[in-house]
Formats: structure tokens, C-alpha cells, sequence
């Protein structure tokens, strides 16, 4: 106790030195790992503020106690650190602050650039000439969406390509059901075409009720002119739009467009649930829940409301928070998204009315799932614990790394190491290993040696998968694996316990085991499925990733058969054309802008594939 006060005396001397201006600041622990990033307009003020003797909440404690040193960078601007400070949360993966996933993982819609545009799901933003709308929540509302656009609209979803196929070939049963206007039959033209795009366009931005106004005055203009088949046309497009709202669940007025961000915290864990209501109804809706150890405060609030917002194609005016926020961080929330936007937006914290009961409804969904994440998260340490006690460990089981190994033949031995962290997978911690030192025939045992003897040369590290020490390693195999594993980490001077996880004549998990003897866990029906869940990952994700190899060296290998074409040249046609179909489909001119392959190269090539298609 006394070490941690002079600790601290000697770090809060150190802030004091810190000057009255915006900046970002980076906490470290003894390792020298970074722990935390915060940001702050004076950067004394809130950085002393961590080492002075006040009350704190138990998460900030927990991280200041970890504390040995911090970093600090000087900025002229409280946006300039904003985005610093989002730039250092995503280099480092701190473990106290609250981030989003990468925008990768995120699924968005996307209308395709052409003279017959399509809407169609991607989770890569490209720098390309089509628009991009979300990120959505999950992939089944980004589907229900398209589909409900195509329908209401007409659009295509058949994968004939325009205006190429117009004429070839007879319409489809959706064209005979009025499901599609038929591009494929010359009935409508680009322009009418393009018309519908824009109405999805203008749908997928939330301005639905924009779109209802101006169907309705065409509707009303073709009545007038007796064109009375376009007339019912716009009708039922209309009425489509009405049916689309109806499956939504309408909270607010009909021209009500609000985002709504609530939070919901206790000593387990937080929850951030964000519904974005259009047209008085919630379109979609996400949900962010953090464990235990992560900080949620004002200024971890406002930079993960900063990247929400960065990452998606539109902003609406107005967005309400359940929570109140101090003037300067809503000031600066503000200001960030209204350069992001192009024009104003407003946040505020409703304290009566409707727009109170609104915040109310999205904070009580926060509470919901946090409550379901506590529950599951007491489920999994229930099973850690007697996971602990089963096989006699000295430390509960935070991390836990397994590992597997898998080949075809004597080609493409792969090892894959699974991470999983109170009782969830963490997928981010994944890694697999091409084993190098067995060259011929297969050797399970030496491939297992060189994957954690690779995996432990990084334990240096500062970041990353591999600067964390497993607090059991599980393999899947049985004494002869342990063996071998054991006597390498004796060997590195690390104890670390080692089990390995037996299959039984079906390839199921039977059982764990050590060196000497097995521990049957049959009767342990929650422990039995946690065991057998990351068996089954490890092997999934490790025969994935040499299935992966094996693929890329049999396209590469295919086109190494075309005379004048090697590896390099296979590798560099494959890489820029975007894959093996790609390079079959390519004519001279696009395989001679890849870099090498010269005029006699790609004759050879589309030579090559005629004969094959032939």
C-alpha cells in the first residue's frame, strides 16, 4: 500500500508538470503495455485527477492501481485530440476503453455505380463510384431491407447483367408476379430506372416521407392526364411504402427523425444502445456491451459517439442522449459532426415529454441486455471455476489459449491457436502457424513444438495477441502432445498448465488429460459442452486456414501452367485482377495493365482459357 502511494505521489508530481491544454494522454502498466487513452481539454486538470486521493469508481480504480507511467501528446485543438485519441484506441486496443469493432466488420448497402445500378450487401467501403448506407446492425436487417426496397420498387435481383442481357432471354416468375419492372424485357428505360433508384436512395438516407410526397404528386398529376395504368403504378408503390412502415414499430411522430444513444452501467458491465428512429418508426437499432473492466465516463462517451458516427453514411439532425453530458463535451461532439455532416446537428438530454419517455425506452433496451450479459457472463465463470477446481489450477482461468493442427498429407501443415478470455471467444486474439520444420511427412507432434515455440518467442511484445501469458493451454490431442509441450516450456523457463483434449473413436471430446492420466468431464454437462465448443472452434477455424493455403497455391499453381507465366507473375495477375475467375474472364488489354506480364503473356493466357472453355 505504501509502494502504490509513493507510486502515485511521484505520478501526480508528473501531471502537475503537464500544461493547461488539449491533449491526449496514454496510461501504461509495469510491462510498459498501454492500458488506457483518454483526452482531455487541460490536460493537468484530468490527468492529476487519476492520482489524487478523491472518489473514484471501482473500473478506474482498478485501472489507476495497474498505472506506472503515462505518455502524453500536446494538441491545438480539442477536435485535433478527438481524433488522435480514436487513432490511439485503435492502434493500441487498450483494455480499459470502450471502442467499436472495425468498420470492416460492419455490413453495409450498397448501390452499385452503372447505367442499371443494383442494391446489394458488402462489409468493404471501396473507394469506388457507388453509395454506400449503414453500417447496419446485422446482415439479416441489411437482406430485409433490399428485399423489401426490391419488391416495393421492382428492382432486379437476378444476376443477369445490364444493359447486356436486355432482350436475350425471357423475363422470370418475378417479373409474371410483379415483383420486377423487367429491365430485362426493354420495357423501361434508364431513365425510368434510375428514378427508382433514387427513390432507394433517398429510402435508405430516412427520408421516406420525402419519397411518399413526391410519388403522391406524380400519382395525382398522371390521374390528371387520364394516364391512368402510371397512375396506379405510383398507387402501389405508395402503398408498399405504407406496408414497409407498418412492420416497423412507429415511436414518435411521422416526420420524427431522431437517433437515440442510451447507457446503462453497473459494476458488471455497460451497455450502449443506439435506435435510429425515421419517420416516427425504429428503422434499426445497436447494441454495445462492455464487461467489467472497461471505463465508460464523459470522455470515453464522446469519442465512441465520434467513431459511431464516423463509420456511417448519414447523420441526422437531431440526436438524443438518456445521459446528460458537461457543455464542453457536447460541445465538441457537435462540432465534430457537423464537419462530418456538412451542417448543424443537435444533441441534447430530454428532461420531460415524449422525447423523455423515448430516451426512457431505449435505456431500459440497454438495461435488458445488460442483464442478459450478466447472466451469461455468471454462467461462464460458474463453468471457469469448476473448470479451476477439476483440474486442480492455482489461478482461475481468464485466458485460455487451444491449439490444433491440420494438414493434407504432408502439404500445408497448419496449426491454429483459438484465445478464449472469460469464457468468450475473443476472434481478434486468433492466429495460425504454416509449420516450417517438418518437411516430410506428417508429425503432429513436432508441428505442435514449433506453434508454441513461435508463440512464445513474442511474449516480448508490447501489444498484441501474443504479450499476454495463457493461464491454461488446452491442445487438442492427448498425453503425447502434452508431453512435448511441457518439455518446451520448461525448456523457455515458463510453468504454464498444459492439458490435452481427448476424442474419443467418433471424434467427439471424451475426456481431458495430462501426461499421466485422463480426467473424464462426462458427468460435467456445462463444463463437457464449454470443452467440447472449443474443440470444434479450434479445429473449424484451423482447418480453414490450411484449407485457405491449399487454395491459393492450386489457383496459382493453375496459372504457372501457362507457358511464360510463373510464381511471381501467378501471384501478381491474382492480386490485381482479384482472383482466379477473374484472370479466366480477363481480355488482352486488362491482363496487360498488370504489372509484367507483357503482350506475349496475355495472348498466352486468353489463349490458355479458350482452349479450357472450349
Amino acid at each position: 500500500m505504501a509502494i502504490r502511494e509513493s507510486e502515485n505521489k511521484i505520478l501526480l508530481e508528473k501531471a502537475n508538470a503537464l500544461p493547461l491544454r488539449p491533449g491526449v494522454y496514454i496510461m501504461k502498466n509495469a510491462a510498459g503495455s498501454v492500458i488506457y487513452v483518454g483526452k482531455s481539454r487541460k490536460l493537468k486538470n484530468r490527468v492529476s485527477q487519476y492520482f489524487q486521493n478523491g472518489e473514484k469508481n471501482v473500473k478506474t480504480a482498478n485501472m489507476v492501481r495497474q498505472v506506472k507511467d503515462f505518455d502524453y501528446y500536446v494538441c491545438d485543438t480539442e477536435i485535433e485530440a478527438l481524433s488522435l485519441e480514436n487513432t490511439l484506441i485503435k492502434q493500441y486496443s487498450p483494455k480499459y476503453n470502450i471502442r467499436l469493432k472495425d468498420a470492416k466488420s460492419y455490413p453495409y448497402i450498397k448501390i452499385s455505380e452503372g447505367e442499371y445500378p443494383r442494391l446489394v450487401m458488402t462489409r468493404k467501403r471501396e473507394n469506388d463510384r457507388g453509395k454506400y448506407f449503414g453500417p447496419y446492425s446485422g446482415t439479416s436487417t441489411v437482406y430485409s431491407v433490399i428485399n423489401t426496397l426490391s419488391a416495393v420498387l421492382g428492382l432486379p435481383t437476378c444476376k443477369r447483367s445490364f444493359p447486356k442481357d436486355i432482350g436475350k432471354e425471357r423475363p422470370c416468375l418475378y417479373y409474371q408476379l410483379k415483383k420486377c419492372c423487367g429491365v430485362c424485357t426493354g420495357g423501361i428505360s434508364a431513365e425510368e430506372y434510375a428514378e427508382k433508384i433514387k427513390f432507394a436512395s433517398e429510402v435508405l438516407r430516412g427520408n421516406t416521407s420525402l419519397v411518399k410526397r413526391e410519388l403522391r404528386a406524380r400519382m395525382h398529376e398522371a390521374a390528371e392526364s387520364e394516364r391512368f395504368e402510371v397512375a396506379a403504378k405510383y398507387r402501389d408503390t405508395l402503398m408498399a411504402l405504407d406496408r414497409l412502415g407498418q412492420k416497423q414499430k412507429v415511436v414518435a411522430s411521422p416526420d420524427a427523425e431522431h437517433d437515440v444513444i442510451a447507457l446503462y452501467s453497473d459494476d458488471v458491465c455497460s451497455c450502449i444502445s443506439v435506435f435510429y428512429i425515421r419517420d416516427g418508426a425504429v428503422s434499426d437499432k445497436s447494441e454495445f456491451v462492455f464487461g467489467k473492466d472497461r471505463i465508460v465516463d464523459e470522455s470515453n462517451i464522446a469519442a465512441f459517439i465520434c467513431e459511431l458516427y464516423r463509420v456511417r453514411e448519414y447523420i441526422p439532425k437531431s440526436i438524443l442522449l438518456s445521459f446528460p453530458l458537461d457543455e464542453g463535451e457536447s460541445e465538441l461532439i457537435t462540432s465534430y459532426l457537423g464537419s462530418l455532416a456538412g451542417r448543424k446537428v443537435s444533441l441534447r438530454t430530454p428532461e420531460r415529454g415524449d422525447m423523455k419517455t423515448l430516451c426512457d425506452m431505449v435505456r431500459d433496451n440497454a438495461s435488458e441486455k445488460a442483464r442478459e450479459y450478466r447472466e451469461s457472463a455468471e454462467k461462464d465463470e460458474r463453468v471457469l471455476i469448476r473448470l479451476m477446481e477439476i483440474l486442480g489450477l492455482e489461478f482461475y482461468p481468464e485466458r485460455i489459449e487451444a491449439y490444433d493442427i491440420s494438414n493434407l498429407g504432408q502439404e500445408h501443415i497448419t496449426a491454429g491457436m483459438i484465445v478464449c478470455e472469460d469464457g468468450r471467444l475473443k476472434r481478434a486474439d486468433y492466429r495460425s502457424f504454416k509449420i516450417k520444420s517438418v518437411t516430410e511427412g506428417t508429425d503432429d507432434y513436432a508441428s505442435m513444438r514449433e506453434a508454441l515455440a513461435r508463440r512464445f518467442a513474442h511474449l516480448e511484445d508490447e501489444e498484441g495477441s501474443f504479450s499476454n501469458l495463457p493461464d491454461l493451454i488446452l491442445l487438442d490431442g492427448g498425453r503425447g502432445h502434452v508431453s512435448v509441450v511441457k518439455e518446451l516450456l520448461s525448456e523457455m523457463g515458463l510453468d504454464l498448465p498444459v492439458f490435452g483434449m481427448v476424442k474419443d473413436d467418433f471424434h467427439k471430446t471424451r475426456a481431458l488429460c495430462t501426461e499421466q492420466e485422463e480426467i473424464s468431464i462426462a458427468r460435467e454437462n456445462a463444463l463437457f459442452v464449454f470443452i467440447y465448443k472449443l474443440q470444434e472452434e479450434v479445429h473449424r477455424f484451423t482447418v480453414s486456414r490450411m484449407s485457405q493455403a491449399k487454395s491459393r497455391t492450386l489457383t496459382k499453381s493453375s496459372l504457372t501452367k501457362i507457358k511464360g507465366i510463373g510464381d511471381a507473375k501467378a501471384k501478381e495477375l491474382l492480386k490485381a485482377l482479384g482472383g482466379y475467375t477473374a484472370v479466366r474472364n480477363a481480355g488482352v488489354d486488362e491482363l496487360l495493365a498488370v504489372k509484367g506480364i507483357s503482350r506475349r503473356d496475355a495472348e498466352s493466357i486468353v489463349e490458355y482459357f479458350k482452349k479450357d472453355k472450349g
